[in-house]
């Protein structure tokens, strides 16, 4: 009960803050695309085009914070936990799509300079610093656990980084008079979201493809359930994840020639040892009366002396 209110106010507070991030960067977009456009800044347009794509992340990531409340139904067993992974898919597509349009028209650009207004590029950038770096610093402590909200934070930090390479190039124009550092920064804000947003993309595909969770190895935990006395062997062993931050597990387990009703406390221990270690929650577990075949490939012996010792004991 504790811990079902816990989570609720957890996940209440996320919503809380993804729809004040959600905000200020609107207005963030608003102020900065408004003055782009007066100040002939590709920079500080790009910047509002990066920052509406993560006003839309905020958005997918806050219906999914509260899609995955939902309680499951007989058509979705698991809820909608996997909303979350869907929207950091889809924040980071959105990104790397945006992102080519930004170096298309920074090579204009480079071709034929604009004159640049300095001085609305300078406070307009100083601004939507401010306000990207506290609304990245309200998610960080998510971010660690969640995908989705993993995807979020880097849209935001990618935000912080690029209104500072604003100001810098803003403040090079001002003492070299060179209009082609508006657009040369505009191409490095684009390679900056580039690399932040390919860690999300790989990392939130591998888990729609049912990818084992990074941070997960499936070797390690093998060897963690060999370690279990009792445990002779793993077979079909698959993890994967149900939502952001919601691993799964299933696996066939060898116990020897035992009685059935001597597995109880074994799986206990086995779930404990899944939840602390691993933080895998949500298990599958068959246990199989016997030993590995030796000609089965995809069965690992584990405890070999304790099993052939388990057998001959009287």
């Amino acid at each position: 009960m504790g811990h079902g209110h816990h989570h609720h106010h957890h996940s209440h507070d996320l919503s809380r803050k993804l729809t004040i991030a959600t905000a200020a960067n609107v207005l963030v977009v608003a102020a900065e695309l408004t003055i782009g456009l007066w100040a002939g800044s590709l920079a500080l347009i790009g910047d509002a085009l990066h920052n509406l794509t993560d006003a839309l992340a905020l958005v997918i990531a806050l219906i999914a914070v509260r899609l995955e409340k939902r309680a499951p139904t007989s058509e979705k067993s698991f809820g909608y936990q996997r909303a979350g992974i869907l929207a950091a898919f889809i924040n980071a597509a959105m990104l790397v799509a945006f992102t080519f349009l930004i170096f298309r028209e920074a090579y204009e650009r480079l071709r034929a300079p604009h004159a640049v207004e300095t001085s609305l590029m300078l406070v307009t950038a100083a601004v939507a610093l401010l306000v990207n770096g506290l609304t990245a610093l309200s998610l960080h402590r998510e971010s660690r656990h969640d995908v989705n909200i993993r995807g979020a934070f880097v849209h935001m930090i990618g935000d912080a980084v690029s209104s500072f390479g604003i100001i810098v190039a803003a403040l090079l124009i001002r003492w070299t008079g060179n209009p082609l550092w508006d657009a040369a920064t505009s191409v490095v804000i684009g390679v900056l979201i580039l690399w932040s947003s390919y860690g999300v993309l790989r990392e939130s595909m591998n888990l729609l493809l049912e990818g084992t969770p990074s941070g997960i190895d499936p070797d390690a935990v093998t060897q963690s359930l060999g370690r279990i006395d009792g445990v002779f062997g793993v077979h079909h062993l698959h993890i994967w994840a149900l939502g952001p931050s919601s691993p799964a597990l299933s696996c066939h387990l060898m116990v020897g020639d035992v009685p059935v009703s001597s597995t109880a406390r074994l799986l206990e221990d086995i779930k404990m040892m899944l939840a602390k270690e691993y933080r895998i929650a949500h298990t599958t577990i068959q246990f199989e009366y016997a030993m590995c075949a030796e000609d089965d490939p995809f069965c690992v012996p584990l405890n070999v002396g304790r099993a052939s010792a388990h057998q001959h004991s009287p």
